[in-house]
């Protein structure tokens, strides 16, 4: 499995250390199976093309968890970002184009299913305007984005006993909700009866 983790927005604790904040629920693998199952029936195509799924939820804490999957559901969040040392760490494969990721919310519930649209590695400062608007959070300004995810990072870094640098590599990776059918059309902006 493959956490996508983002950036920790004024509303979040900046900070208290990660083992203070409470931490999101494990995922509920059996309510994601069955809406991987409904997805898959009614969408065979994309899931022919590419049957990579992931099962996580967004961030570091429940709050973070929580406040980042309401800005995907809402339609505002688009992308993710995520350190590549982050993946190595745990032993996982990058993700690629057409990969699924089933978002799950604090208490572990899944809530969509998001499909990766666009990837590329970049280091901090190649990070640009468009892409920190895409992430959706806080004023969605890059000053913004640059302030908050050299915070999460260099908290992230810590907890594991590792030390954040601008010049390592970032996943940054744009997505589409794609189910359930009606926060898919929530999410990019259409109105369902």
């Amino acid at each position: 499995m493959v956490p996508m983790t983002d950036d920790l927005s004024p509303a979040s604790p900046v900070g208290a250390p990660a083992d203070l904040r409470p931490a999101a629920a494990s995922p509920d693998l059996e309510a994601a199976a069955r809406m991987w199952a409904e997805y898959s029936r009614a969408v065979p195509s994309a899931v022919l093309l590419c049957r990579e799924h992931t099962i996580e939820g967004f961030g570091d804490s429940a709050a973070l968890a929580d406040e980042l999957l309401g800005l995907v559901l809402s339609g505002r969040k688009r992308a993710t970002a995520e350190l590549a040392e982050e993946f190595a760490a745990r032993g996982d494969a990058l993700p690629r184009v057409g990969s699924h990721w089933i978002a799950c919310d604090s208490t572990g519930a899944p809530r969509a299913v998001l499909r990766s649209t666009e990837l590329r590695l970049a280091t901090f400062d190649e990070v640009d305007a468009s892409f920190a608007y895409d992430e959706g959070e806080d004023d969605r300004s890059l000053a913004s984005w640059r302030t908050e995810h050299a915070r999460y990072w260099t908290r992230g870094c810590a907890a594991r006993g590792a030390v954040w640098s601008p010049d390592q590599e970032i996943v940054l990776e744009r997505f589409t909700v794609v189910w359930p059918p009606e926060v898919a059309a929530t999410a990019r902006g259409q109105v369902t009866t």
